[in-house]
């Protein structure tokens, strides 16, 4: 399968108010396929959404080598879609337009992409709210809407920034089976960030593990549990055995043995 992800050697410096460096990123190496759901953990300020927004061309490298579907990155890409922490919706737009937003930003056929969202906004079980404003919907609702809104120019990457961690847990975990079924279906490439290691396994093919800062990926883990998924592939063997790898290797790092 073709490469949609090549990062190598990968830095990151910032410049602190006081005139001191910073170092956020350091070597950062990896590769992602076309198609594939790769989760990357590590402690909080470890930089892992540092390096999601420079691969969204938000925030410049300093230095190595970044390429996106064989193509440099040198700013912000149309078949990108980002979903973040917060689902950033527009409060003055009804859910329907909040998510053709990107198909306004880019000019894009409204008639053609409208039956895109209407099709992505069913999937996601929120046919019944298109006319609905943000502030009548609940938080994992919005979710949703920002994850369409994401899909629905149809990217060949898909980044996300915790996007459920304000979420309580019951609705984190819909929201991951929200996502896996939308990625099923439209198989855009993932890359995902998170702190929670269950979340990690459950959504991905593989696991990229990062260090502390500055950030640097200590260890990979193909996630070989069969697709689709279900809630109870957490009770199994495997699971546990990929999620205590991952645990153990953190907690390594973190100067324990």
């Amino acid at each position: 399968m073709p490469e949609s992800i090549r990062i190598d050697r990968l830095c990151k410096v910032y410049r602190s108010r006081d005139g001191t460096d910073v170092e956020a990123l350091r070597d950062v190496f990896f590769t992602v396929k076309q198609g594939e759901f790769v989760s990357i953990v590590g402690q909080s300020g470890c930089g892992k959404s540092t390096l999601l927004k420079i691969l969204a061309g938000l925030l410049p490298r300093t230095s190595g080598a970044l390429s996106i579907e064989g193509q440099e990155v040198d700013g912000p890409r149309r078949d990108i879609g980002i979903v973040f922490q917060k689902p950033l919706l527009l409060e003055w737009r009804r859910v329907l337009d909040n998510v053709l937003l990107p198909v306004e930003i880019f000019q894009l056929d409204r008639q053609e992409y409208e039956a895109k969202a209407l099709r992505l906004l069913r999937t996601a079980g929120l046919g019944e709210f298109l006319r609905k404003y943000p502030f009548e919907l609940s938080g994992g609702m919005q979710q949703r809407v920002a994850l369409c809104r994401a899909l629905v120019a149809e990217p060949s990457l898909l980044l996300m920034d915790e996007p459920f961690g304000a979420l309580d847990s019951l609705t984190r975990q819909k929201m991951g089976f929200e996502l896996l079924r939308l990625w099923e279906e439209w198989k855009s490439t993932v890359l995902f960030v998170t702190h929670d290691i269950d979340e990690a396994v459950m959504l991905s093919d593989r696991v990229l593990v990062m260090s502390p800062r500055p950030g640097k990926i200590l260890d990979t883990l193909e996630i070989d549990l069969p697709r689709p998924r279900e809630i109870f592939v957490k009770d199994t063997a495997e699971f546990i055995r990929h999620s205590s790898r991952i645990r153990r290797r953190l907690w390594e790092e973190d100067g324990h043995e």
